[in-house]
C-alpha cells in the first residue's frame, strides 16, 4: 500500500503546477486579450460619456430643455513617435455649450463658456505634448492626456447617453478611421501617423515645423530667470492683401502672470488689483505694483505711435511705433512686421528659468480691417537673432512659440466696404446695397432692409445717403423707376468705391475708379485691389495712382497712392452737406490679350474688390446698355459707315 504523502507537500506541489500553467518559460506573464488601446500603434482617443441631468429652466418642450453632461476626452500616446502641439476634434452634434476643459483651451482662441454644437477642436494646455512610453518607461502622467468636460446639450431624451459624431486627431501627418463606438458611453480611435510630415530634430527636443498663415506670431524668450522672463512678440503680415490699422493684440494668461514692463507697446488699461488682491500680490510682497504695468489676465495691447521710436524708455524697438499700422509685403515689406518686448513675471509653482508658459487664446483685430482667427502657441524652433554688435554670428531665442492667424468671415458679419457701379453706356449709377456694411435693428419702419437700393443720377454719389433721397425721388421720377415703400435703407459703409467703364473701343478700353470716404478719420497709406476674371490680362496703366499686378494673387490690380499722396481724408462734416474725402483714377486696357471681351456685357466689371484687405461688398446687378445708349463702337461703325457711302456716291457721280 502506497505511503500517504504530507499534507504540505500536496499544497506545494499544487501551487507549483498552478504556477507552471500561468507562467511561461520566461518568467512574465501571459497578456490577457488586448485592449483597443492596448493594440493601437499611434495615437489613441477615448471619448466618455459619464452622466447628466436637466438643468433650469425645466420646459415642457423637449428640444428646449437643456442637460447638463459630464464626460472625459482622453489622449494616449501608444506609438514611437512624440505627440507635439496635440490637437484634437470633438464632433459635438446636440448643441452643446462648453463650460469648462480642464487641461485643454479651444483652439481657435475662444472663451469658455462657448458653442460648440458644431463640433470643436480643442489643444493641451499646460501639458501640450505627449512623450512615447519608450522614453518614459511608460509613465502615463508624460504619454497620456484626459480631459474633464462639462458643459450643456439640448434635445436629448432623458435616458440616453448623448455621444458625439466623431473625434479624431488634428495634427498634420496623422489619419484617424471612423470611430468605434463600445456600449452606449464609450467611443474611441486609433490614429496613425502617415509617415509625409517631417519634422526638425534639435537637442532632442522635437519641434514642429513653423506654419503659414495670414498673419503670424512669434513669441520668443530671450531672457529667462527665476521668477520672470523677457519675451519679444513679433507679429508679421503674410497675406498679399491683408493689412491692420491700429491694431489691438490680447491674449489670455493661463498661469498668473503679470506684465511688469514693456518696450514698442502699451497696454490700453494700467491695472494692478489683481495682482495687489490675487496670489501675485501674496508672492510678491515687496514689489511696489505702482511700477507695474498690467495685471489683467487678459490684457489689450495697441503699437506706440511713431513719436516713441527713439523713446529710450518705451522704444528703441526694431519694427515698432507704427501706430499700429502692418502693411502687406507687396506695399512694403519694411512695414510688413510689428514687435515690442515685456517683462512676464510669473507665479508659484512656475518659479524655474526652465518652466516657460506662452499665453494663451490669442485675438487681433483693427479698424476696417478683416477679422482674424488665431490658433493655439506651438512650440517651435527658436528663432535666431542677428547679433547686435555686428559680427557675422546668431543669438537663438531660449524659446519660440508661434501663433498663426488666417482671415476669416464671422457668421452673419457684414462687410465694412461697398462697391457702385456705372458706365458710359447707362447714365443711371448701380449704388451700394441696401444694408452692405448692416443695419441696425432698431430701424424699424422708417426703411426697409430687404427693398432693393434705387437707381441714382451719378451727382448723388458726391453727397451722403441721408441728403440723396431728393435727388432718388427725382431721378425716379425722370426715369419713371418703381419706389419703395418705405424706401431702401442705407447702405451703412464708412468707405464706398465707384467702378465706371468709361469708353470702349476697338483696341482697348478704360475705366476710372473713385474712392470716396465717409469715416470722421483719414486713410494713410491706403490700398484697394480689384480682381478682375477676363479683363486682367489686357491691363495696362494706372495713372493717377500707383498700380502694379502681384504674382500672390490672381487677376488682381493692386493700387495705392503716389508718394505724398497716400492719404485718403477723412470726411469734411463743416461742410453742408458733409463732403466726403475722394481720391480718383483711370485705368487703361488692351483687347490684344483679351479676344472676345464684352466689356458693356459683364467683363468689364470687377469680380472682387478690397480696400485695406477688407473685401467689399458688391452690387447683384450691373449697368445695362438701354435703347438710348449708344455705345463709343456704334458711334465709330456709323461714322466709318457714313464715309463709305459718301465716297460710293461721290464715285457714282
Amino acid at each position: 500500500m502506497p505511503k500517504a504523502m504530507d499534507p504540505m507537500a500536496v499544497l506545494l506541489l499544487f501551487g507549483a503546477l498552478v504556477i507552471g500553467t500561468l507562467t511561461p518559460a520566461g518568467g512574465q506573464s501571459t497578456p490577457a486579450t488586448k485592449s483597443p488601446k492596448d493594440s493601437c500603434i499611434g495615437i489613441y482617443l477615448e471619448y466618455n460619456f459619464q452622466w447628466g441631468q436637466a438643468v433650469y429652466p425645466m420646459v415642457s418642450d423637449l428640444a428646449k430643455q437643456g442637460y447638463s453632461f459630464h464626460s472625459s476626452l482622453t489622449l494616449a500616446n501608444t506609438g514611437v513617435r512624440r505627440l507635439n502641439s496635440w490637437v484634437a476634434f470633438i464632433g459635438f452634434q446636440h448643441r452643446e455649450y462648453l463650460v469648462s476643459a480642464d487641461g485643454a483651451v479651444l483652439t481657435n482662441g475662444t472663451d469658455l463658456p462657448a458653442d460648440v454644437g458644431n463640433g470643436t477642436f480643442l489643444s493641451g494646455f499646460p501639458v501640450t505634448d505627449l512623450k512615447t512610453a519608450i522614453e518614459t518607461a511608460g509613465d502615463t502622467k508624460q504619454i497620456e492626456a484626459t480631459i474633464p468636460l462639462v458643459g450643456t446639450e439640448f434635445g436629448v431624451l432623458p435616458t440616453s447617453f448623448p455621444m458625439p459624431a466623431n473625434i479624431s486627431l488634428a495634427n498634420d501627418g496623422y489619419t484617424c478611421p471612423k470611430p468605434t463606438r463600445q456600449g452606449n458611453q464609450t467611443m474611441y480611435v486609433c490614429c496613425i501617423y502617415d509617415g509625409k510630415q517631417n519634422f526638425n530634430i534639435s537637442n532632442n527636443v522635437e519641434f514642429l515645423p513653423r506654419q503659414n498663415g495670414d498673419l503670424t506670431f512669434d513669441y520668443d524668450v530671450i531672457q529667462s530667470y527665476g521668477s520672470s522672463y523677457l519675451a519679444q512678440v513679433t507679429m508679421t503680415n503674410k497675406n498679399p492683401l491683408g493689412r491692420l490699422d491700429n491694431w489691438k493684440l490680447s491674449w489670455q494668461w493661463m498661469r498668473n502672470e503679470f506684465i511688469y514692463s514693456m518696450r514698442g507697446a502699451y497696454t490700453l488699461v494700467t491695472d494692478v488689483s489683481d495682482c495687489i488682491y490675487g496670489p501675485q500680490g501674496t508672492y510678491y510682497k515687496d514689489l511696489d505694483f505702482s511700477k507695474v504695468m498690467n495685471c489683467e489676465t487678459k490684457p489689450t495691447i495697441v503699437d506706440l505711435p511713431l513719436t516713441r521710436y527713439n523713446d529710450t524708455t518705451v522704444g528703441l524697438i526694431q519694427y515698432c511705433c507704427r501706430n499700429g499700422t502692418l502693411l502687406p509685403s507687396s506695399m512694403d515689406p519694411s512695414k510688413s512686421k510689428s514687435a515690442f518686448q515685456l517683462q512676464v513675471y510669473k507665479s508659484p509653482p512656475d518659479l524655474n528659468r526652465t518652466v516657460l508658459f506662452p499665453p494663451q487664446n490669442w485675438k487681433v483685430s483693427g479698424s476696417l480691417n478683416p477679422d482674424y482667427q488665431c490658433g493655439p502657441p506651438v512650440r517651435v524652433s527658436p528663432t535666431l537673432f542677428p547679433d547686435p554688435s555686428g559680427l557675422q554670428s546668431s543669438t537663438a531665442a531660449i524659446a519660440t512659440w508661434q501663433v498663426v492667424c488666417n482671415i476669416t468671415q464671422a457668421k452673419n458679419s457684414s462687410p465694412r466696404c461697398c462697391v457702385s457701379f456705372s458706365a458710359y453706356y447707362n447714365d443711371s449709377v448701380v449704388p451700394c446695397k441696401t444694408c452692405a456694411c448692416g443695419c441696425s435693428a432698431s430701424v424699424g419702419s422708417t426703411c426697409s432692409t430687404t427693398a432693393s437700393a434705387m437707381l441714382l443720377p451719378s451727382e448723388a454719389l458726391l453727397v451722403p445717403f441721408a441728403n440723396r433721397t431728393v435727388k432718388a425721388l427725382a431721378w425716379a421720377d425722370i426715369k419713371h423707376f418703381n419706389v419703395p415703400n418705405p424706401m431702401p435703407c442705407s447702405d451703412n459703409c464708412g468707405v464706398s468705391i465707384n467702378w465706371h467703364v468709361l469708353t470702349d473701343y476697338s483696341s482697348g478700353w478704360t475705366a476710372r475708379i473713385t474712392l470716396f470716404n465717409w469715416e470722421g478719420v483719414n486713410f494713410a497709406d491706403w490700398f484697394t485691389a480689384i480682381e478682375l476674371d477676363k479683363a486682367f490680362p489686357g491691363y495696362e496703366a494706372v495713372y493717377s495712382f500707383n498700380g502694379t499686378t502681384t504674382p500672390d494673387v490672381n487677376n488682381t490690380i493692386l493700387m495705392q497712392g503716389m508718394p505724398g499722396l497716400n492719404y485718403l481724408m477723412a470726411e469734411d462734416a463743416t461742410q453742408n452737406p458733409p463732403v466726403p474725402g475722394k481720391m480718383q483714377s483711370v485705368i487703361s486696357f488692351t483687347k490684344k490679350k483679351t479676344p472676345g471681351i464684352n466689356v458693356p456685357g459683364g467683363d468689364g466689371f470687377p469680380t472682387k474688390v478690397f480696400f485695406n484687405g477688407e473685401e467689399c461688398s458688391l452690387p447683384s446687378i450691373l449697368p445695362t446698355a438701354d435703347a438710348s445708349a449708344v455705345s463709343s463702337k456704334s458711334i465709330y461703325s456709323s461714322i466709318m459707315f457714313a464715309i463709305l457711302a459718301f465716297m460710293l456716291l461721290d464715285q457714282l457721280r
